[in-house]
C-alpha cells in the first residue's frame, strides 16, 4: 500500500466552517493562518484533532471505554492520513502549586536520581563528609587504631529523644547487659530504674570492652555485628585513655558527632514525597502570612459576631459545625469575646489541629479534624523553615561539585546546562560510572529547553507563573526530547512572549520535529513563522459568519497576493500598518517608580510619560512583566482600589495625582462560567429584556423581564439550567459539551419563545451576530452605542449570545476594550495591556491600534508589554528592558521614540524596529 502523502479533509464544518475540503502535507512544517475568529482552530482543533482523539478512544476496549465515555464524530465528513495526534495548547501546564519546570519536563526526576547516587553527604555541624562503612572495615579499623589500648564498643540506642526509657532498660536487663551510657556518663543497668521523661537523653549500651591484639579478630567481629545489629547499622568506639569517641556505622555518619543520615533516595530530594519534602510547608515552599491584627482587628467582639475576620458572623454551615464542636470540646462559647477565650483555643482555631472533633449527629455523625483558617488565607509569604526550597535541611547534607539540589534548581537554564556539561570530568569512581547515563539525558533535556528560547527560567520556577507561550514552548521542548515519530503535533501560537530575536531558536526546534518524520501544523500570525513553513493554509475571508472557507493551500514558495486573502496580501507588502505620521509628546506630565527591585530588577527607575502610547519592550524574561504587571499594576491598584495583593518591592511612586484609575485589559475570559456572554458583559442583554417585557406577548402572559433571564428559573429550560448545553465528565478526558435534548440548546421553555418582538424570540436575539444586532437595534438609544463599540474593534462576526468560554483570548481583550470605549472618559486613565496580539492577525493588529490610539486621543495613557514589530512602530515612546533574560536582564538599556531606538546601538528591538520603518 503505498504511503499516505496528505492528511485528506473533506466537508468540515465545525463551527463557521463552510464544507472545507483541504489537503495538508504528512512530514511536513504547515501554518494555518488567517483572521481571528475565520476558523483556524475549529480546522485545527476542532476538526483535525478531535477526530484523532476519537480514534484513539475507539482503539480502547470495551472495558475501558465504559469509563472513558465515548466523543461524538466531529463535523467532518472524512479525514484520510490520520496518524496519532498530540496537541500543544496554550496554558495547559495549569495552577497545581507543587508543579514546576522541573517536575513538567521530568527534569527534576532525573536531578533527584543523580542525587540519590552520585552526590557526597557532609556533616551540617562540622562541615567535613561523612563516611559509610561495611562489617569488615569497621573491624579492621577498630584492630588497627586500638591495637593494644583499652576501648569500650558501644550500640546507640536513643540520640536526643525524650521519654524515660524504663522499658528499654528492662528490655536490656533481660538480655543480659549490664551497663549503658547515659548523656556521657557510665552507669551499671542493676542502678538505673527510668529518666526524666521531659529531658532529651542520649543512651548506648555498652557491648564489649576490649584490648585488641593478636587472635581477636574473631572476638572483634561478634561483637561488631551485635553493636550493629543493636545500633541499626550504626557503633560507636570510646578511647578510655583519651576519651575520645568515635562513631563507625553501615550508614553515612560523622565520625566526630556521630550524626547520621539515611542513605538518600530519589524520593528523599522530592518536594512531593513526605519523605523529602519541608515538614513546615509540605513542600510548597509558602506558608499563608498569618497576621492576627488583621484576622482578629477587635478581640472585644465574640465568634458569632464575625470577630475572626475569614470566618465571617455564625450560620448554619459545614465549618461552623467544626467550630461548635470545638467550643463544647474546649468549654468556651461562641459568644464571649475572644479577648476572653484561651491563647491555645484562638491559636487551635487559626493554625488547626490534627485532633477530631464529632459533626453531625446520630447515625449521621463523623470525625472530622479543623485544619484551621489558615487554609482560606490567600496572601503567602517564603516558608521560614525551608526559604523557599520546599525541601527538607537534610537535602543541604548531600552536594556534587559543591552545589546542593536546591541550588541547582534555581539556576538559569543556560547556566545549568553548562555546570551539566563540565560534571564529567569532576567526577570519579563509582559516582562518574553511575551518573554516565543519567547526564546525557539531564543535558539532551536541559539543551531542548534552552534551544526554544527559555534558557533564562528555572528549574523550581511555578508553571502557575509561566505565560501561555512559555508553557507551550517548555511542552514542545518535552516532546523533542520524547524522539516520537511518524506523529502529527499541533501548536497554537507557540511564538506567544517571544521576542523576534529568539524566534529562529523557536522555528528551529519546529523544523527538528519534523525533520524526525513527524507532521507539524501549527496555528500562527507571525511573520517569521509563516515565511519559514513548507506549507501555507490561509482561512478566511473574514471572521465569524463571513470565515470558514480556505482561501490560499499551498507551498509557502508560490504564494502571491489575492484579492480574497488579507494575509497574503500584507506578506507580499500589498497590505500594510502604517507608520504613525507623527509621535504624540505627552500631556507634559508623568507617572514615576523608584527602585523597582522584585524578581530581576535590578533598582530601576523609571518614567512614563502620560497621555501617551507606551510600548514595553525588551527579550523574554528581562523583566517588562515585573516591571509593569507585579509593580506598577498593584501599586496603581491598591491607592485606587484597596487591592490586596502586594506588589513586588520599590522605593516610590510620584506623579500618582496625574492619574485618577488604572485598568487592566488581559486576555483572560469575560466571565467564569458557559453563561456569560457579550450581552451579559456589556450590559445590553439587560435593556434587550426590558424590551421583551415591554412587547404586547409579554403583557398578556404576565412576562416580566426576569422571564427572560437564563440565569434564574421561570422562563429557563430547568433541564440544562438554561445553558443550552449539558456537560459530559469525561473521567480521563476532557469533558465535552453537548446540546441539551429538551431545549435542542435554545436554552428557554417553548412559553418563553413564544414572545417575539420584532419578529424575533429571546433566543433568537442570542443567536444574531453582533453586526446584525447592531442593525436591528440601531434605532435603540441604550443598546445601539454598546453594539456600535463592539463592531468598531472587530467583533461584528461573534453571536450576542455566543458563550464567553469560546472566545479567544484576543476577542475577550478587544470586548474589553469595547467597554472602556463606550464609557465616560476621564481623560486621567491608565490602560495596561499584556500582549494584546495574541491571537490576532496583522489586521486585527491594525484594528486593536485604532482602538487604543482612540483612548489615548482621548487624553488616556495606554501601556502595552508587547514584541510584535508592528505594535512597536506604532508606539509613541518604547522602554526597552534587557539586556538578556533572567538575572542577565531587569535593567532599561533603552527608552525614546521607535526612530530613536532604531539608532539606539544598545537597543536590540531596535535593530528590527530600523528594518520595518525603513520598509
Amino acid at each position: 500500500m503505498a504511503k499516505q502523502e496528505f492528511i485528506k479533509i473533506r466537508g468540515a464544518r465545525a463551527h463557521n466552517l463552510k464544507n472545507v475540503d483541504v489537503d495538508i502535507p504528512r512530514g511536513k512544517f504547515t501554518v494555518i493562518t488567517g483572521l481571528s475568529g475565520s476558523g483556524k482552530s475549529s480546522l485545527a482543533f476542532d476538526t483535525i484533532y478531535a477526530e484523532g482523539q476519537r480514534r484513539y478512544l475507539n482503539t480502547l476496549s470495551p472495558y475501558a471505554k465504559h469509563f472513558m465515555g465515548v466523543l461524538d464524530k466531529p463535523q467532518v465528513e472524512s479525514i484520510d492520513g490520520l496518524s496519532p495526534i498530540i496537541a500543544i495548547e496554550q496554558k495547559t501546564t495549569g495552577n497545581n502549586p507543587r508543579s514546576t519546570v522541573g517536575t513538567i519536563t521530568e527534569i527534576s526526576d532525573f536531578l533527584r536520581l543523580l542525587y540519590s547516587k552520585a552526590s557526597t553527604a557532609y556533616s551540617p555541624v562540622t562541615g567535613k563528609e561523612l563516611i559509610r562503612y561495611n562489617d569488615s572495615q569497621i573491624v579492621d579499623l577498630i584492630m588497627e587504631e586500638y591495637k593494644g589500648r583499652k576501648c569500650i564498643l558501644l550500640a546507640p540506642l536513643v540520640r536526643g529523644r525524650k521519654g524515660n526509657y524504663r522499658d528499654l532498660f528492662d528490655s536490656l536487663r533481660r538480655k543480659g547487659y549490664s551497663q549503658v551510657r547515659i548523656d556521657g556518663a557510665f552507669q551499671s543497668l542493676n542502678e538505673v530504674e527510668s529518666l526524666d521523661r521531659y529531658k532529651g537523653h542520649f543512651i548506648e549500651v555498652v557491648v564489649d570492652k576490649l584490648k585488641p591484639g593478636e587472635g581477636d579478630e574473631k572476638r572483634i567481629q561478634d561483637s561488631v555485628m551485635i553493636a550493629l545489629g543493636l545500633g541499626k547499622g550504626s557503633s560507636a568506639v570510646l578511647d578510655v585513655e583519651t576519651g575520645e569517641l568515635r562513631h563507625f556505622s553501615k550508614n553515612l555518619v560523622d565520625p566526630e558527632t556521630g550524626l547520621s543520615l539515611q542513605e538518600p533516595q530519589p524520593h528523599s530530594f522530592s518536594f512531593n514525597s513526605p519523605e523529602g519534602y519541608c515538614p513546615h510547608c509540605k513542600g510548597l515552599g509558602v506558608v499563608p502570612d498569618v497576621n492576627l491584627a488583621t484576622i482578629i482587628p477587635d478581640s472585644s467582639k465574640s465568634i458569632a459576631d464575625g470577630a475572626i475576620v475569614p470566618l465571617g458572623k455564625v450560620r448554619d454551615n459545614r465549618k461552623f459545625e467544626v467550630v461548635r464542636s470545638i467550643a463544647r470540646k474546649y468549654n468556651f462559647s461562641l459568644y464571649d469575646p475572644v479577648g476572653a477565650l484561651p491563647d491555645e483555643v484562638v491559636s487551635l482555631l487559626v493554625y488547626g489541629s490534627d485532633e477530631f472533633f464529632r459533626i453531625g449527629e446520630g447515625n449521621l455523625s463523623q470525625m472530622v479534624n479543623w485544619p484551621g483558617i489558615v487554609d482560606d488565607i490567600e496572601d503567602k509569604i517564603e516558608c521560614p523553615v525551608c526559604h523557599g526550597t520546599r525541601l527538607k535541611q537534610e537535602t543541604n547534607c548531600f552536594k556534587i561539585d559543591g552545589k546542593t539540589i536546591a541550588e541547582v534548581s534555581a539556576m538559569q537554564i543556560d547556566e545549568l546546562l553548562d555546570w551539566l556539561s563540565t560534571l564529567p570530568e569532576k567526577l570519579s569512581g563509582r559516582s562518574s560510572a553511575v551518573s554516565r547515563d543519567i547526564l546525557k539525558e539531564l543535558i539532551d533535556r536541559v539543551s531542548f529547553i534552552k534551544n526554544v528560547g527559555l534558557e533564562y527560567l528555572t528549574l523550581d520556577r511555578a508553571t502557575g507563573s509561566l505565560s501561555g507561550g512559555e508553557s507551550q514552548r517548555i511542552r514542545l521542548a518535552t516532546q523533542i526530547g520524547s524522539r516520537l515519530v511518524n506523529v502529527i503535533y499541533i501548536l497554537d501560537e507557540p511564538s506567544i512572549g517571544l521576542h523576534q530575536r529568539d524566534n529562529h531558536k523557536l522555528l528551529s526546534s519546529l523544523k527538528a520535529l519534523r525533520d524526525e518524520g513527524n507532521t507539524v501544523i501549527v496555528v500562527e500570525h507571525d511573520e517569521d513563522t509563516m515565511r519559514a513553513a513548507d506549507y501555507l493554509v490561509d482561512v478566511g475571508p473574514g471572521a465569524g459568519e463571513l470565515g470558514g472557507e480556505v482561501i490560499y493551500s499551498g507551498p509557502v514558495s508560490k504564494f502571491k497576493g489575492s484579492e480574497q486573502s488579507l494575509t497574503l496580501n500584507y506578506l507580499t507588502g500589498k497590505e500594510k500598518i502604517e507608520v504613525p505620521s507623527e509621535r504624540r509628546k505627552g500631556n507634559g506630565k508623568k507617572l514615576g517608580l523608584r527602585g523597582a527591585s522584585g524578581n530581576n530588577l535590578k533598582d530601576v527607575d523609571v518614567d512614563f510619560p502620560l497621555g501617551c502610547l507606551i510600548g514595553i519592550a525588551g527579550v523574554s524574561g528581562s523583566g517588562k512583566s515585573s516591571l509593569i504587571n507585579e509593580t506598577l499594576m498593584p501599586v496603581l491598584k491598591q491607592t485606587f482600589y484597596n487591592y490586596k495583593k502586594k506588589p513586588l518591592p520599590y522605593k516610590e511612586i510620584v506623579g500618582l495625582k496625574n492619574v485618577d484609575k488604572v485598568i487592566e485589559v488581559d486576555q483572560s475570559p469575560i466571565g467564569r462560567s458557559p453563561r456569560s456572554n457579550p450581552a451579559t458583559f456589556t450590559g445590553v442583554f439587560d435593556d434587550i429584556r426590558a424590551l421583551f417585557e415591554d412587547t404586547p406577548d409579554a403583557k398578556v402572559r404576565g412576562f416580566k423581564a426576569g422571564r427572560f433571564s437564563f440565569n434564574v428559573a421561570g422562563g429557563r429550560c430547568e433541564e440544562c439550567k438554561g445553558a443550552g448545553i449539558k456537560v459530559i465528565e469525561m473521567n480521563f478526558l476532557p469533558s465535552v459539551a453537548v446540546p441539551c435534548e429538551q431545549c435542542r440548546g435554545k436554552r428557554y421553555k417553548e412559553d418563553t419563545l413564544a414572545v417575539h418582538y420584532k419578529g424575533k424570540n429571546i433566543n433568537d436575539v442570542l443567536e444574531m451576530p453582533i453586526s446584525e444586532a447592531y442593525e436591528f437595534f440601531k434605532t435603540h438609544p441604550k443598546i445601539a452605542p454598546k453594539l456600535k463599540a463592539l463592531v468598531d474593534v472587530g467583533l461584528g462576526y461573534v453571536h450576542l449570545g455566543q458563550s464567553s468560554v469560546t472566545l479567544s483570548g484576543g476577542e475577550s481583550q478587544r470586548m474589553k476594550l469595547a467597554a472602556e470605549l463606550f464609557k465616560k472618559a476621564t481623560g486621567n486613565t491608565v490602560y495596561i495591556l499584556d500582549e494584546p496580539t495574541t491571537g490576532l492577525h496583522f489586521e486585527d493588529i491594525k484594528v486593536l491600534l485604532g482602538v487604543l490610539q482612540l483612548l489615548v486621543d482621548q487624553g488616556n495613557t495606554v501601556i502595552v508589554i508587547e514584541h510584535n514589530p508592528d505594535v512597536l512602530k506604532s508606539m509613541d515612546y518604547i522602554i526597552e528592558l534587557g539586556p538578556e533574560g533572567g538575572r542577565k536582564g531587569g535593567k532599561i538599556i533603552a527608552e525614546g521614540t521607535p526612530e530613536e531606538l532604531a539608532s539606539n546601538q544598545s537597543s536590540l528591538t531596535g535593530a528590527f524596529l530600523k528594518n520595518i520603518l525603513n520598509q
